[in-house]
């Protein structure tokens, strides 16, 4: 079912791309401005979100209205809108395998001499007419206006959640991982993925479908614990993975100094010796290959990783519990079931 969902949202993406320019004149206004927020849009991506989002509306009403998918695409572009900025502020120069927005936009600028702005400044403008376009998006459907009104609510409310993360995410940065709690680690999680990723797409859909309070508090719950394992697993990618298959650096997360959960079950199990090798690495400026080698030894030798996945699993089961006394049409909640153990393999 997911893979069907996908493959709509992926046929709707170009559509509404060109409906955008006819209706707006885009590339009157600038030709490349649109020509690059079209093509970091087009790259192929899992689409969890949207999928999520109209797997949350068709698990309530049963069909599709008109303008779903096209609504659907308002969660991918604020995601993309989010991508552009994280990637300036981890200085990250590839995202899906190719040049990150501000690259493309250094790209254009390298044979101007003496100017004054850069591919980041040019970048944040970009996002910021992707985070727009994404509201615009929201609009497509055809549905009860209350109801349309309150899951608009809930999207604003996911980029405020989500902002608020990355904000308190920069000032964990600057903490030492002795000073850093699990709570606080979780904090993160929740607010900057697994509320947008999960809990958010799921219950904007549900509420566009007319589910009740109830049935939108299990789903954000469910919602908590699958994005807290994704999170967990992408950090574990973020390692162990080469950059060819996640598409930007795996030294991003040790070069930002991100206190992880993996990293902080390394440090706390570990001896002293693992101990101040890791905080060694956290402090440098300049992160290398060696490093994480260096990091993957010491995440190895204390078992820390042995403790992630349990960890996964865990939060799984706690999911799981939720969703079968969630009201979600049965064929629907199988599918979503079976879709977050498929994206929570590791």
């Amino acid at each position: 079912m997911f893979l069907k969902i996908k493959n709509k949202i992926d046929s709707e993406l170009p559509r509404y791309m060109d409906n955008l320019e006819k209706a707006y004149s885009l590339n009157k206004i600038s030709p490349l401005l649109f020509k690059h927020i079209r093509e970091f849009c087009l790259r192929p991506g899992k689409r969890v979100r949207p999928a999520l989002f109209v797997a949350g509306y068709l698990g309530f009403a049963g069909k599709a209205v008109s303008g779903l998918y096209a609504c659907a695409i308002s969660i991918e572009l604020l995601h993309d809108f989010l991508l552009v900025h994280d990637d300036i502020i981890d200085r990250s120069d590839t995202r899906r395998g190719k040049p990150s927005m501000h690259a493309l936009f250094n790209q254009y600028l390298s044979n101007n001499k003496n100017i004054k702005i850069t591919g980041q400044d040019m970048a944040i403008v970009a996002g910021d007419v992707m985070y727009a376009l994404a509201i615009n998006a929201f609009l497509s459907i055809k549905e009860n206006p209350a109801r349309k009104e309150a899951a608009l609510k809930k999207l604003l409310e996911s980029a405020l959640y989500t902002g608020s993360g990355e904000f308190i995410e920069l000032l964990a940065g600057t903490k030492k991982i002795e000073e850093i709690t699990k709570s606080e680690i979780y904090k993160i999680y929740d607010l900057k993925t697994a509320n947008y990723t999960f809990s958010a797409p799921l219950t904007i859909g549900a509420t566009l479908a007319g589910a009740s309070l109830r049935q939108n508090k299990i789903l954000s719950d469910y919602g908590l614990y699958i994005g807290r394992a994704f999170q967990i697993k992408d950090d574990v990618i973020g390692i162990y993975s080469d950059e060819a298959k996640i598409g930007k650096s795996n030294l991003t997360d040790l070069q930002e100094s991100k206190k992880t959960l993996l990293i902080w079950y390394a440090y706390h199990k570990s001896a002293p010796k693992g101990r101040r090798l890791i905080v060694k690495i956290l402090s440098k400026n300049n992160v290398n290959f060696k490093d994480l080698e260096e990091i993957r030894g010491v995440i190895s030798d204390c078992g820390a990783l042995e403790r992630i996945k349990k960890e996964i699993i865990f939060l799984m089961k706690k999911a799981d519990c939720l969703l079968e006394s969630s009201a979600m049409l049965p064929r629907y909640k199988k599918s979503l079931s079976l879709y977050s153990q498929e994206l929570l393999k590791l």
